[in-house]
This record gives structure tokens, C-alpha cells and sequence, in this order.
């Protein structure tokens, strides 16, 4: 059987980038293709000189061209885009939107939620980077945002390696893909233990900032969004960005905890978000022999859930039992949803993750795009 360049050309075009998650047909990135006998003669261009992808997206390409009837060897020829190419694609990834234009404003389609505590400890991040992991694997399209700028830890919770940076296409940002969650944080731009310091209202806001108009995520379901914990110049900042969020408290069954967290939770009211849910994490666990341990009390996360309740009703979505799987996790960048679906821990996110898409965002108040023809 002799192969045709056509039924190359439509295998290769098929390969998705793996950082922009689409098609290099679509992407505008297969060039010239000939078949000589049996050899696939393939032409391909990447965004930019050492894209992080190369080496996948050349892979890919073999494999998809090896695929086609009548080919048994491959051939490809790697280059780059020009700088008119570029620009041309980063219009197309746009969709017509300006640049530095934020694609999450209240018209938009992807379900925004704040992750946010009153204090510091009680597992936000780790609820965080666990949640986003098991909407993924739910076949959701997930964002996740590290907000905690002075605090970040979502890169180690995720396993992104050190060093890992977005990839820059012209004025777009790529973000690092980890468990089918794009991420971004502050730590991708900084050397390895250098820390933000002297960092106060106007350059947290632009950052912040930045990180919603200036990284691409695409077409999300849902971006989560890791808040600092407390209620200082980021929250405020995001309150002005993003008055529609929704947003989900994280506290322990602690009562000292219970009553800052739902400082933070009025504070959140207040800019114009909605309170949709508590989260209750390092609850009691249970040892082998059955007897239950609550290490730091019981009832703080229904106590925040009453008092948030004022105008709505919030629930208590979730009860996450302390958990070594959990902990040992997060420091080996496994998310528990992942390493070990069947500790209680785990099953309490990916039930907190199913109750989520379920509900789904409401869509009062906000204009559907429509198209009349």
C-alpha cells in the first residue's frame, strides 16, 4: 500500500500541543509533506527557540506519521515561527479578545472560585491542589491560580518541578500543566529558595493582576483560585478583579480557626462574591481498631457554616479527616486523589469535587454569548 501526503498530513495535524492543549493542524504549525515510497518527509514548526515541548511535540509527530499505512520511516524537519506567525497565533488563541484583557470577567463561562482560610495552617493549599486535581480527572478543564504570594506552595503540592516557568509566546504566558491542571504561581518566577519580600498593595494588585490577563489558560470549566490566607491587599485586590467569584472556606474544627475563617468569609461577602460552601479539613480520623480521634476539636466547620449563612444558606461541603497519605502527598508532589484514592482523605476531596460540578455555576445576571444567522 503506497501512503498519500494528505493521509500523513491529516495524522500529524492531529498531535496536540501539549502546552496549548489543541491540535498543531489548528495551531498552524505543520509545513510542507511529501511521501517518497515508504519515507514520510514531515515539516513542523514550533512557537518559539526552545520550546519546553519540543522534544514531545517531535515525538508525537513520528508516531502519528509511523501510524499511516504504507510508511515505515519518518523523516522530520523541526523549525520555528516567524515573528508575524506568532503574532497571527496568539490572535487566534485570543479569539478577538484584546490583549491584557481578563477572559473571567462576569460574562464568562468558566466557574471562578476563591479557595480562602482567616489563618494560616489549616491546609488551604493542600485542599486547593487537591480539589483542582479531582475536577480534572472528572474531565473538567481546570486552572489554578497560586494567590498566595508570600505563601505560595502550590508548585511543590502539584510536583512542578523547581525552575518550571511558563512558556512566553510573545506577550501570552503558557502555564505549566501538572495532573491535567494548568497552574501558575508566583514561585515559577523566583530562584529556588528566594522568597517575596517588601511586596505591598500596588505590586501584589499587578501581579495578581497579571496572572489573570496575561497567562493563557484557554478554555477552562473552572479556575480555582489559592487565596492568601487572611484578609489583606490580595484579597482585597481580587474582590475588585473578580466581584463574581464564588467563593469556599477553608477552616479546621478548631473554634480559634472556626471564628477567623468566617471573618474571611464576610470579607468575601462584602466585595460582592458569594459564599458557596465550608470545608472542614483536618477533621477527626479513625484508627485501625475504630477508636476516632479528633485531634483539634470537633464542630468548627459547621459553626462557620451557620455563621456564614446569614443572607443564604452555606453548607459544609466537606469533612477532610487528618491524613499521613494526605501530608505525605503534599510533600512528595502526589496529590492524594492520585497516590491514594482509597484513603479517607482522598474520598472526602473527590466527593467535595463531585458536589462542585454538580452544582454548577448559576447563570442569572450574566449576558450567554449568542450568535443570530
Amino acid at each position: 500500500m503506497t501512503a498519500s501526503a494528505d493521509a500523513v498530513r491529516s495524522a500529524v495535524a492531529a498531535v496536540t500541543d501539549p502546552e496549548l492543549r489543541r491540535p498543531i493542524g489548528d495551531l498552524d504549525m505543520v509545513r510542507e509533506i511529501a511521501v517518497d515510497g515508504s519515507t514520510a518527509h514531515v515539516g513542523i514548526v514550533l512557537t518559539i527557540v526552545g520550546c519546553p515541548a519540543a522534544q514531545r511535540i517531535e515525538s508525537d509527530v513520528r508516531a502519528a506519521a509511523a501510524s499511516v499505512p504504507g510508511i515505515a520511516d519518518v523523516d522530520v524537519e523541526v523549525g520555528v515561527m516567524t515573528p508575524e506567525e506568532r503574532k497571527a497565533l496568539t490572535e487566534k488563541l485570543r479569539a478577538g479578545r484584546p490583549a491584557r484583557q481578563m477572559p473571567f470577567g462576569p460574562d464568562s463561562l468558566t466557574r471562578v472560585i476563591l479557595v480562602s482560610s482567616g489563618k494560616g495552617g489549616v491546609g488551604k493549599s493542600t485542599v486547593t491542589a487537591n480539589l483542582a486535581v479531582a475536577l480534572a480527572a472528572q474531565g473538567l478543564a481546570v486552572g489554578l491560580v497560586d494567590a498566595d504570594v508570600h505563601g505560595f506552595s502550590i508548585p511543590g503540592l502539584l510536583g512542578i518541578p523547581a525552575g518550571t516557568q511558563p512558556t512566553r509566546i510573545d506577550d501570552l504566558m503558557l502555564p505549566p500543566v501538572a495532573h491535567d491542571v494548568k497552574t501558575v504561581s508566583i514561585g515559577m518566577f523566583l530562584r529556588e529558595g528566594e522568597a517575596v519580600v517588601a511586596w505591598r498593595g500596588p505590586m501584589l494588585h499587578r501581579t495578581v493582576q497579571q496572572f489573570l490577563t496575561d497567562v493563557f489558560f484557554g478554555d477552562l470549566d473552572i479556575l480555582l483560585i489559592d487565596m492568601p490566607p487572611g484578609t489583606g491587599d490580595i484579597a482585597i485586590s481580587i474582590g475588585q478583579l473578580l466581584p463574581h467569584a464564588e467563593v469556599l472556606v477553608v477552616t479546621t474544627p478548631q473554634t480559634a480557626a472556626a471564628d477567623v475563617a468566617i471573618r474571611s468569609g464576610l470579607v468575601a461577602r462584602q466585595t460582592g462574591q458569594r459564599v458557596i460552601g465550608v470545608v472542614e479539613n483536618m477533621a477527626a480520623f479513625t484508627l485501625p481498631d475504630g477508636t476516632v480521634v479528633d485531634l483539634f476539636g470537633s464542630g468548627g466547620g459547621a459553626a462557620v457554616a451557620e455563621a456564614l449563612s446569614a443572607d443564604h444558606a452555606v453548607p459544609l461541603l466537606a469533612s477532610v479527616p487528618l491524613s499521613p497519605a494526605l501530608r505525605e502527598g503534599g510533600d512528595a508532589g502526589e496529590p492524594v486523589v492520585l497516590g491514594a484514592p482509597s484513603d479517607a482523605a482522598a474520598v472526602a476531596i473527590r466527593d467535595l469535587a463531585r458536589t462542585l460540578s454538580d452544582q454548577g455555576r448559576g447563570l442569572a445576571g450574566r449576558a450567554l454569548p449568542m450568535r443570530v444567522g
